[in-house]
């Protein structure tokens, strides 16, 4: 993916660069710099010695030694002193700065730590913000495999509105359908049969069809059912051309690889995943109906029974139709996210 979020110590990452969150003197401090140079070993501290100073916002390049990575990517992000501070300004220019390096070096790939969010003060949830909107932005016009490394949920704020919202809806349509679904089995096994027996009762009629029947039963004539639907690629270059969508930008809204991509304009037959099914019907802002006729095409749903499947729900009924901010919502109710690893 281009851009995912992933849980992960970002010294074990092998990628062409990771970024160290450190000071304009690029002198180790505590945290994630202090863990890169102990990954990394004494030659880092001496490189950078080499390369500094490093003004807040601006970012410098070392070699990465003993770490798995090619690179260090060193930048010094800023104090948070309550956003009055030019913060916001500063915190932007260390990503931009980053990837603008990484690309100039000829890596294809990078990873992030959340910037200034640790011994800086900087709030988590705000540089989460930040960080996806620089990135995303950047990755319109630049092809970089880029991760970002999170570590908790406390970085992943949910308004009020929004987390109220969710709340009631996630109630509405999981919550109540599971509390229902266990009232109906236990109703059925203190009044009737119980869920074992029921199946034995059914197994136990079709043996005691004659044999021609079973037969029958067991292997109906489908030929007539048999109707092929359109494919996704058919379907999806439909609706992009229905949208009124160049292919390259739907492409980037939904943080699709080009490998991915490749295979969806090359092979017919090419099933994607139900995740990145998702991601384009949110890059193409597509009705919860919509997308369930796409999800449909390759065999997906999406279902009340699944939380995951409630929460992608919500966002589409409620037009939130950004790829980021639905992965900020999974993460915050422990769901697998768009575009993290597991």
């Amino acid at each position: 993916m281009p851009l995912q979020i992933v849980r992960n110590d970002i010294t074990k990452l092998n990628c062409d660069a990771i970024v160290n969150p450190s000071n304009s003197q690029l002198i180790p401090g505590g945290g994630t710099d202090a863990a890169i140079h102990r990954a990394a070993g004494p030659k880092l501290l001496e490189a950078c010695r080499k390369v500094a100073p490093c003004p807040t916002g601006q970012a410098r390049i070392t070699p990465a030694f003993q770490l798995p990575c090619k690179y260090v990517i060193h930048t010094a992000g800023p104090y948070w002193r309550g956003g009055k501070e030019n913060e916001e300004a500063l915190l932007l220019s260390c990503y931009r700065e980053c990837l603008e390096l990484a690309v100039k070096e000829g890596c294809v790939s990078i990873a992030f730590p959340l910037i200034s969010s640790g011994l800086y003060g900087y709030p988590k949830d705000k540089v989460l913000k930040l960080a996806l909107s620089a990135i995303g932005e950047y990755l319109f016009d630049h092809e970089l495999d880029v991760t970002l490394v999170v570590y908790d949920k406390e970085s992943f704020s949910l308004g009020e509105k929004l987390f109220s919202g969710i709340e009631a809806y996630v109630d509405d349509n999981y919550v109540n359908l599971h509390r229902n679904l266990r009232e109906s089995t236990r109703a059925l096994r203190e009044e009737c049969l119980c869920p074992r027996e029921a199946m034995a009762f059914a197994c136990s009629s079709v043996d005691m069809m004659p044999p021609v029947a079973a037969a029958k039963a067991a292997k109906p004539d489908i030929d007539k059912y048999i109707k092929l639907d359109k494919p996704f690629a058919y379907k999806l270059w439909e609706l992009i051309k229905a949208r009124g969508m160049d292919k390259t930008h739907c492409r980037k809204r939904a943080n699709v690889s080009k490998q991915t991509w490749y295979k969806i304009e090359t092979d017919p037959h090419y099933k994607p995943s139900k995740k990145t099914v998702i991601s384009f019907a949110v890059a193409l802002k597509l009705s919860l109906e919509e997308t369930q006729n796409l999800l449909m095409s390759v065999g997906f749903t999406l279902s009340k029974s699944s939380l995951f499947d409630v929460i992608i729900m919500y966002c589409l009924e409620n037009g939130i139709y950004s790829v980021f901010e639905i992965d900020e919502i999974l993460f915050s109710y422990d769901q697998e996210t768009l575009f993290s690893k597991v």
